[in-house]
């Protein structure tokens, strides 16, 4: 394994925050990209549905222009088309289930000290350990 991008991350939580920080003071709203993105689809007003779609532009086109920047990423994928389609929807049911994603309870939730965002967080993060590890450990 590589040694970890520490700059890099730092860097981008900084930003995740500001953004974060930014669209609460001028829209009023927490920065879920789950309800964000299913807003682009479902928004009844083209006022709401413009401020979502100009945060996916940018959530997409920063990871883009990073990309250009460093030569491209190299990606390896470790599953099928399939699976990766599978585990999608099997993470959209979860952010529905669970009311909100990562950004929405672990970014913002947590920052507002919402319990119920550290019992979703703390479930996301226990999941994903857990998959972690039987993904690496455990043979089917």
């Amino acid at each position: 394994m590589s040694e970890p991008n520490l700059l890099g991350g730092l860097i981008g939580g900084a930003l995740i925050s500001v953004a974060a920080s930014i669209l609460m003071l001028l829209n009023g709203r927490i920065a879920g990209v789950s309800g964000i993105l299913g807003g682009v689809f479902w928004a009844i007003s083209g006022v709401e549905r413009f401020w979502r779609v100009a945060f996916v532009i940018g959530l997409v086109g920063g990871a883009a222009i990073y990309s250009f920047a460093a030569g491209g990423l190299k990606i390896e994928l470790a599953a099928s088309n399939l699976i990766l389609l599978m585990a999608g929807f099997l993470v959209g049911m979860g952010t529905r289930l669970g009311s909100g994603c990562t950004s929405g309870h672990g970014v913002c939730g947590l920052a507002r000290r919402s319990p119920r965002s550290l019992a979703a967080t703390a479930t996301f993060m226990l999941f994903g350990a857990l998959t972690v590890f039987v993904m690496r450990h455990v043979s089917f």
